[in-house]
């Protein structure tokens, strides 16, 4: 992963954000809420911008950060996303009205495994992110990639958290059970016959995976 001084100069080159994204990068700071790392998200947006995709699912909408992000980078896109924390469900509503985005980006309140039905019918989707809880990365894979187009890609994010996955021991045992879902999930990624995958050692870790049949 990169390292911080380097990410204090990529950060430097980058252009100063203003506006409601940087108070949400702020709020963010200030109240422990995960949002994208810039490296991941530069580097998310990017292949977004080649891709083009008119529809994308989101799994874990925080704030409504990285879906303010990507309805910024893609005016032509519409953007579903779900979120099951109610205190950030209500601040990401605010933060996509505040932007502008309602009519674009479409957000859900709850459990997206409960509210599976309902996403799916917003479909078929040319890009799936996940970046919700990590120890049920399998499991939003499972239930959602029936609805990514062929050709269209899956995005995870945080697959390497903090560098555990790559420890032969984890020392933190609060985070071992979770830390073994990953690693199950980035073997799968790698492994899988329909997907072409690659892992970025950027921010938390991202895998890019393109679906390479239908």
């Amino acid at each position: 992963m990169i390292s911080d001084h380097v990410e204090q100069y990529l950060e430097s080159l980058r252009p100063k954000r203003e506006g409601l994204i940087e108070e949400m990068e702020l709020y963010a700071r200030e109240n422990h809420v995960p949002i994208m790392e810039q490296t991941s998200l530069d580097v998310m947006l990017q292949l977004l911008s080649f891709l083009k995709p008119n529809r994308i699912l989101e799994i874990g909408a925080a704030i409504g950060y990285s879906a303010i992000r990507m309805a910024d980078l893609l005016p032509e896109t519409a953007i579903i996303t779900v979120e099951r924390d109610e205190t950030r469900y209500k601040e990401a509503v605010a933060n996509i009205e505040k932007a502008g985005y309602s009519d674009r980006i479409t957000i859900l309140f709850g459990d997206a495994f409960e509210l599976a039905d309902e996403l799916k019918q917003y479909g078929p989707y040319q890009a799936l992110f996940i970046d919700a809880a990590k120890g049920q990365y399998q499991r939003f894979f499972d239930e959602f990639f029936g609805v990514v187009k062929e050709h269209g890609i899956v995005l995870s994010d945080n697959i390497l958290f903090r560098g555990m996955v790559a420890e032969e021991e984890i020392q933190e045992k609060r985070f071992r059970s979770m830390v073994k879902k990953l690693r199950h999930y980035n073997e799968f990624l790698m492994s899988h016959p329909d997907l072409d995958t690659t892992i970025y050692p950027i921010g938390d870790g991202l895998a890019v995976s393109q679906r390479i049949n239908s």
